[in-house]
């Protein structure tokens, strides 16, 4: 079973970018994830590349900025893409499928939630034609 949940901190602004076939919104963002230390070691993190489909995307672009900390559930994907030059690259990311508040914007606390509703039965666009989707992130 392929199933994620992360909890961390957006480290830009979410980028939202639509795709040149269907016009579909698609926003990437990376989270730092804290990884587990030893009391008394520098914190460390895992930065996880991320990226929402459809009305969750909008959602995460039009509410979320650097810093805020979320909660996503979702799937590990791993893709590959040619650039202009021909030259194959390869991304494993987090296909966000819920997304929810994991502090208060202004005060924050734990108070604020939002859960983003899964598109069950809708896959993403690529599972659903064979069409040049143009996202090289």
């Amino acid at each position: 079973m392929n199933k994620v949940t992360l909890m961390g901190r957006l480290v830009r602004d979410p980028e939202l970018r639509y795709t040149t076939v269907n016009n579909v919104p698609v926003c990437s963002f990376t989270l730092a994830v804290d990884k587990y230390v030893k009391q008394g070691e520098e914190k460390q993190a895992d930065f996880i590349p991320c990226i929402a489909w459809q009305k969750l995307a909008e959602t995460i672009s039009n509410y979320l900025e650097k810093g805020r900390r979320i909660v996503i559930h979702g799937r590990i994907q791993t893709r590959s893409w040619d650039d202009n030059e021909g030259k194959k690259h390869w991304v494993t990311e987090v296909v966000a499928d819920e997304m929810h508040f994991a502090d208060d914007k202004k005060k924050g606390d734990n108070q604020s939630q939002y859960q983003g509703q899964p598109q069950s039965g809708d896959n993403p666009p690529w599972m659903n034609s064979d069409e040049d989707l143009d996202l090289p992130f």
